[in-house]
């Protein structure tokens, strides 16, 4: 109900604490589950999660104290069920991702690893980057920038608000991204429904040694060194195109140019890549 009011206009502020605790303990709790589960039986496949699983051999697999262990089963089957709130609040005030991220982000991915759980949303939501530095290398023309990113939901958007920025901006070759796709990453008002839109990929998406950063991937995925996410830029290895709607309609992204490196600079950093000449 708090997170139906979040979504009507309440404080995600204050709504965000009773929310995301709750969903922080049903996320410990299902960890709890599995691993009392694995416990009981090495190799056995984890149940689907659906109360038509818990029966009397459940309880008594798990353990413990009855309430104990029906806590733990009701946590494994209904921890979904938290996703839907804890995205209003989430994606509503960068205090509040500042405050509860971090806590649930490791419990949220441990929890999605087992493949039991669709939580890939509340996962990329916890992930996002907030008034984050990050050094942008064009390998082609050997230059450089500093970029301060926030809100992004996935790298599909930071590509369009990077090509904005940079291509846009007159700074690096090609062709800028649509007036369209750049509003609607951007945009305080989130698009109603499917726009149709498309944005063209500018660049290929690479981390210092070379692994491709994939657009269906987060900014939280690019490498840290020396304190600031490092990304470089290349050629795209082929064309590419995506609808330009963003993966959380209600959370705008942000990303400012702050500074173009000098030539000394951009050798600096191109010295923790593999591409250091």
């Amino acid at each position: 109900m708090a997170g139906f009011c979040v979504e009507r206009g309440a404080d995600p502020v204050a709504c965000a604490e009773p929310i995301l605790d709750g969903t922080h303990r049903d996320l410990l709790d299902a960890l709890e589950f599995a691993c009392r589960w694995s416990a009981a039986g090495a190799g056995d496949e984890l149940p689907k999660a659906d109360e038509e699983i818990i029966d009397d051999a459940l309880m008594a697999r798990l353990g413990g104290e009855a309430h104990e262990a029906l806590r733990l089963a009701l946590a494994w089957c209904s921890v979904e069920q938290w996703q839907s709130p804890a995205l209003a609040v989430l994606c509503r005030s960068t205090e509040v991702r500042r405050r509860h991220a971090s806590a649930l982000l490791p419990a949220c991915r441990d929890l999605t690893a087992m493949e039991r759980h669709d939580l890939k949303c509340l996962a990329y939501a916890l992930a996002i980057l907030d008034d984050e530095p990050l050094v942008v290398l064009h390998r082609p023309t050997r230059t450089g920038f500093e970029v301060r990113i926030g809100g992004i939901g996935d790298n599909f958007q930071l590509h369009t608000l990077l090509a904005h920025l940079l291509v846009g901006g007159g700074h690096l070759p090609g062709t800028p991204p649509s007036t369209e796709s750049v509003r609607l990453a951007m945009d305080p008002e989130p698009a109603q429904g499917h726009t149709g839109a498309v944005a063209t990929g500018a660049f290929e998406l690479l981390a210092p040694d070379g692994e491709r950063i994939w657009n269906e991937g987060l900014p939280d995925d690019i490498p840290v060194v020396e304190g600031h996410r490092l990304l470089v830029l290349d050629e795209p290895m082929y064309p590419r195109s995506w609808n330009a709607d963003r993966f959380f309609p209600m959370l705008p992204g942000t990303a400012e140019l702050t500074r173009v490196m000098s030539a000394d600079e951009v050798q600096t950093w191109f010295a923790y890549t593999r591409w250091t000449s």
